[in-house]
C-alpha cells in the first residue's frame, strides 16, 4: 500500500510531531510505505528525510499569488504520475483547498486528516468543503463533533495521535545534573509547560495562578520551566509580553528555555507538566509526552483533554479559573504521596491512548478499507459502451 501524505509544512508542532511519528513507525504496519509532499522546506523536511522517508517539494505556495499554487498543482500531478500511489492522505484544510481537485481527477482514494477542531467559518475550510473525502481520520473524539461543519456527510473515524515514548529514564544523580543546569536548588519543585508560544495554550493563566502561590503558606519552593521556541513574529510578541509579565508578577521563578531538542531530558527532570488551554485542544500530543515521562497532568477541562486525562494520572481543572489552577497545584506541590500515584499511572496510560504499535496497524486497517470500498464502486460502475 502506497500513500502519500500532503502537507504545508511551514512550522513545527504537533501535527508536524505527528507525521513525523508515521515516518518513523512506518515498520510497525507492515506492507504500509508512505511518502510525503510539502509545500516548505524547514524543519520538518528535515526530520522525515532523518526518518528516511522521501519527501516531496511542491513549492511554497501563497494563496495571494496563484501562479505559485499552479506550480504546485503542476508539480504534485507529475508525482502522482510517476509514483503510482493507492491514495493520498491530506492534512490541512489550506492543502485540502488547493490540492484535493488533482487526486479526484487522479482517480485515487481521498482522505482527509482533520487536526484541529473545525467551524466551517474560515475561508480555508470553506474552500476545502467544495470536496469531500472518501474518508477523514479525526485525531479525537471531540474533532469529530466538529468535522459537519465541514464534511457533514463523509464517512469519519477516530485515530488518536501516535506518539513514540522516547522518555529516558533517568537516575537521581542524572536528574540533579539536568535541574543544576538551570540553577534547580535541591529542594525546589519543577513545573513546566512546553507547546507553541501561542496566547491560547494559557501561559497568561498559569501566571496568574502561580501569582497566588506566593500567599500560600508552607508551600514548597518551585520554579516554572516554560519550553517553546518562536516561529512568527506574533509569538515574539508575545514571548516578550510574557516575559515582561514573569519579571513582573513572578521574579525568580520562571525560567524561558526556548527551543530545545532535549525536552524528554527536561520532562524527565521535572514534577510536573501543566497547560492550561484557554481554548479546547483538539488533542494534545504534549500531555500524551509528559504522561510517558511520569508527569501528573494539571490541565482544564475541555477538548483532547477530557479523552487523555483521567484521575489516575492528573488534575482537571474549570476552565479560564486561575484560582481553581492555583488551588489545584498547590495541593500537588504540598502531596508528594499524590504526585507519585499520578506519576505511576501515566506511563501506561500514554500507551493505551497513543502507541504506536497499536495505531499503526489501525491506520493502515482504515486506509485499507478505503481502498476496499474505492475498488468495490469501481466494479459496480458501468462499464461505458
Amino acid at each position: 500500500m502506497r500513500i502519500l501524505h500532503i502537507y504545508g509544512g511551514y512550522l513545527f508542532g504537533g501535527i508536524e510531531s505527528m507525521l513525523v511519528t508515521l515516518a518513523r513507525s512506518e515498520n510497525l504496519a507492515p506492507g504500509l510505505h508512505q511518502e510525503f509532499a510539502l509545500c516548505h522546506h524547514g524543519r520538518l523536511e528535515n526530520e522525515l528525510q532523518r526518518a528516511g522517508v522521501a519527501v516531496h517539494h511542491l513549492g511554497a505556495v501563497r494563496v495571494s499569488r496563484p501562479w505559485s499554487m499552479i506550480r504546485a498543482i503542476v508539480r504534485l500531478r507529475r508525482v502522482l504520475r510517476r509514483k503510482h500511489y493507492d491514495a493520498v492522505v491530506i492534512h490541512s484544510a489550506w492543502s485540502h483547498g488547493i490540492f484535493a481537485r488533482v487526486v479526484r481527477r487522479a482517480r485515487l482514494p481521498l482522505v482527509f486528516w482533520l487536526h484541529d477542531r473545525a467551524s466551517g467559518r474560515h475561508w480555508t475550510e470553506r474552500w476545502a468543503a467544495r470536496i469531500p473525502p472518501d474518508l477523514a481520520i479525526c485525531n479525537s473524539r471531540f474533532t469529530l463533533t466538529t468535522l459537519p461543519a465541514i464534511f457533514p456527510h463523509s464517512r469519519a473515524e477516530v485515530l488518536y495521535c501516535p506518539v513514540v515514548d522516547s522518555m529516558p529514564r533517568l537516575d537521581p544523580g542524572e536528574c540533579a545534573a539536568v535541574r543544576a543546569q538551570f540553577q534547580v536548588q535541591p529542594d525546589e519543585l519543577v513545573m513546566v509547560i512546553a507547546c507553541r508560544l501561542e496566547s491560547w495554550k494559557g501561559h497568561r493563566l498559569l501566571f496568574q495562578a502561580l501569582r497566588q502561590l506566593h500567599h500560600v503558606p508552607a508551600l514548597p519552593a518551585w520554579k516554572l520551566w516554560v519550553v517553546g521556541g518562536v516561529q512568527r513574529p506574533s509569538e515574539q510578541a508575545y514571548a516578550d509580553e510574557l516575559r515582561r509579565q514573569a519579571e513582573t508578577d513572578l521574579p525568580g521563578h520562571v525560567l524561558f528555555l526556548g527551543q530545545r531538542d532535549d525536552v524528554p531530558r527536561l520532562y524527565a527532570a521535572a514534577d510536573l507538566h501543566c497547560q492550561p488551554n484557554l481554548t479546547p485542544e483538539p488533542f494534545g500530543i504534549a500531555w500524551i509526552e509528559a504522561l510517558y515521562a511520569g508527569l501528573p497532568v494539571v490541565t482544564t477541562s475541555m477538548g483532547g483533554a477530557l479523552e487523555i486525562i483521567t484521575a489516575d494520572c492528573g488534575v482537571l481543572v474549570p476552565p479560564d479559573d486561575a484560582n481553581a489552577l492555583s488551588a489545584a497545584l498547590a495541593r500537588l506541590l504540598r502531596d508528594p504521596v499524590q504526585r507519585r500515584h499520578l506519576s505511576a499511572h501515566g506511563p501506561a496510560r500514554a500507551a493505551e491512548l497513543s502507541s504506536p504499535a497499536l495505531l499503526m496497524p489501525r491506520l493502515q486497517q482504515l486506509l485499507q478499507s478505503v481502498l476496499d470500498r474505492s475498488a468495490a464502486v469501481e466494479r459496480s460502475s458501468p462499464v461505458p459502451p
